[in-house]
């Protein structure tokens, strides 16, 4: 099948980026050379959004060392040395690289009776490529930071030291890219979590959140919206334990294949576990009782807590954690329902996705090597999906072999401001559990069916996506959502009773507010209501206080005039009531395109 113009230009992209930064890592392995000539070299590929080099050095390597490493990958690209490929004998590799025993076992590792090499300035390199021309193009690099990294992943080896990097075609694409990174540490939930009270992390709970008032507040306005959407469309939620016998998950097939990633423990001589996963507990829910079709399709939700046993280093923050909650639905349907709910589900990602002015990609994932059922139900659930997907208009891609072991499933990866890619929503068609756990329902023709089940979540871990949103919104949360909607801030002591008139008549409208009476400068309260990115503040003064006013300043436009307290109340009700995003989603000016493919192979793939 011919390429049409836009993949061809994809494809060139994808190509050029891995020269560019295979290249570019290559430059910085010979500036280590001449930097420390007894180094052991291990690998260097590119990566997404740019490089790293694995060393053995005689001394540990900081970022203070980067500026004289910057300073000889400069010389070396303005030299314009360049990358000379040669086919060399295994025998003449090793004698070459008989102080090089990372590359000596690479050498074993190659098929073969000869090796692809590179030269590049001083440093000569078992690589396969493909790499730029010559060095000048990769001007446009900057370094990044330091890291450990174990040989080949295996932790009985040594320790190396990664150096990371990126390198970009323009300068301006490397300027985005950076500015990217220091924007990414200014909204990072980690940071904004403890600067506005939103939760915490703790050593005697490590991958668990500790909710402060503040968050747990927006946390449960984000829970309630869920739950709101899903009663809208004809949902019921139910609420099942956490801790079950091994047995359930044994006979639904996640012990044989998840075992790795649950918390198991011995009970009285017994194997229970913490669930990790709705699923098994919603199958047991449709077969407490006998079903008929008229109940189809059933949308059963449930928020349960769920507990992966994930490593430890793994976890990062809210957005990777082992205690967690989803949005979690099962829906039990029959053949002729799998469009309707999966156009409805559609329909419910893009008005959840839409609230945040978050954009997303599709990706349907197939059959995975280890998978339950039979081939022809694999087929005809992924041929299902697929048909959806093009009747709803919505462009995908396919990830082969990537479904789960009961179905084949669509996993939503969301933009936010920045760029960056989260998975967040996932929509999976299951015909096995069903069958394992022995569902059925009483057909109109009065004979027993099995029903499809779909799998669906909109945020995933709730987690997760509020960690999201904060570093989507920079900390700023839509008035609905917002801790404390309005602050009421007294000028002096004598409008503090008229304040709290004032801030009685907003909590009678169901509105979260404050009332700031400290003796502090009404400058200053204003300046402190900032940091909190509170919503609203409302200031009273002696002439607010005899007209009925409030002089009105607001996050996001700043000194608004003296406003009737009445038509503030009425504007701020309005914005919870239709969940109105009144929050400005920054969006850098990126030069980079959206998708630039799978740029960070692993060199494994590329031979080595």
């Amino acid at each position: 099948m011919a390429q049409n113009a836009e993949e061809k230009s994809g494809s060139s992209r994808v190509d050029e980026l891995y020269r560019l930064r295979h290249s570019t890592a290559h430059i910085m392995a010979a500036a280590i050379l001449q930097m420390f000539p007894e180094a052991k070299l291990a690998i260097g590929p590119p990566i997404k959004d740019g490089f790293y080099y694995d060393f053995d050095l005689p001394r540990p390597i900081s970022t203070e060392d980067f500026g004289q490493l910057r300073g000889r990958m400069i010389q070396l690209i303005k030299q314009d040395v360049p990358f000379e490929h040669e086919e060399w004998s295994k025998e003449k590799a090793r004698e070459f690289f008989e102080d090089q025993p990372y590359k000596l076992e690479l050498i074993e590792g190659i098929e073969g009776d000869t090796v692809s090499i590179y030269k590049s300035g001083p440093l000569v390199d078992l690589c396969a490529g493909p790499h730029v021309e010559s060095a000048g193009v990769c001007e446009n690099f900057d370094l990044l930071k330091v890291a450990g990294a174990y040989w080949r992943g295996d932790e009985n080896r040594p320790m190396l030291q990664r150096i990371y990097g990126t390198a970009w075609p323009t300068k301006k694409e490397l300027d985005n890219y950076l500015f990217t990174i220091e924007e990414a540490k200014r909204r990072d939930h980690r940071k904004l979590g403890k600067e506005l009270e939103l939760f915490g992390f703790h050593e005697y709970s490590p991958g668990s959140v500790f909710w402060r008032p503040r968050g747990w507040t927006a946390y449960r306005e984000l829970k309630n919206y869920f739950r709101e959407l899903e009663e809208s469309q004809g949902y019921v939620e139910i609420s099942n334990p956490s801790f079950y016998h091994a047995d359930l998950f044994e006979k639904s097939g996640h012990l044989e294949h998840y075992e790795d990633s649950m918390f198991t423990m011995d009970v009285h001589g017994q194997t229970f576990c913490l669930k990790p996963m709705n699923c098994p507990d919603t199958m047991l829910y449709f077969a407490s009782k006998k079903r008929s079709y008229r109940e189809l399709p059933l949308r059963v939700a449930e928020f349960g807590h769920l507990h992966r046993n994930e490593l430890p280093g793994a976890l990062g923050g809210a957005t990777r954690v082992r205690q967690f909650v989803q949005d979690d639905a099962h829906i039990f349907c029959a053949q002729e329902h799998l469009f309707d709910e999966i156009a409805l589900f559609l329909e419910m990602v893009d008005s959840t996705y839409g609230i945040f002015d978050m954009d997303y990609e599709l990706e349907l994932s197939t059959r995975p090597e280890k998978f339950l059922g039979d081939v022809e139900m694999w087929d005809e659930a992924e041929g299902s999906l697929k048909r959806a997907l093009e009747q709803a208009d919505k462009p995908f891609t396919i990830d082969e072999g990537d479904g789960a072991f009961y179905g084949p499933k669509i996993d939503f990866n969301v933009l936010d401001c920045l760029g960056r890619k989260w998975q967040c929503a996932t929509i999976q068609l299951d015909f096995q559990l069903p069958r394992r756990f022995d569902l059925s329902y009483t057909g109109a023709d009065n004979d027993e069916k099995v029903p499809i089940v779909i799998h669906r979540a909109i945020a995933g871990s709730l987690e997760r996506f509020f960690a999201i949103l904060v570093e989507h919104l920079a900390g700023v949360f839509p008035t609905w959502m917002a801790p404390v909607q309005a602050v009421v801030l007294p000028i002096t002591d004598e409008e503090n009773d008229y304040g709290w008139d004032v801030a009685d008549k907003l909590k009678e409208a169901g509105i979260r507010v404050e009332v700031d009476d400290r003796t502090e400068k009404v400058g200053y309260k204003i300046r402190e209501s900032e940091k909190q990115k509170v919503p609203y503040m409302l200031v009273v003064g002696g002439r607010e206080e005899e007209a009925g006013t409030v002089a009105l300043r607001t996050y996001r436009e700043g000194r608004r005039g003296t406003v009737p307290v009445d038509e503030v109340l009425s504007e701020i009700v309005d914005k919870i009531e239709n969940r109105t995003l009144d929050v400005d989603v920054e969006l850098p000016d990126l030069a980079r395109p959206d998708d630039e493919g799978d740029v960070g192979q692993d060199m494994a793939e590329r031979g080595y």
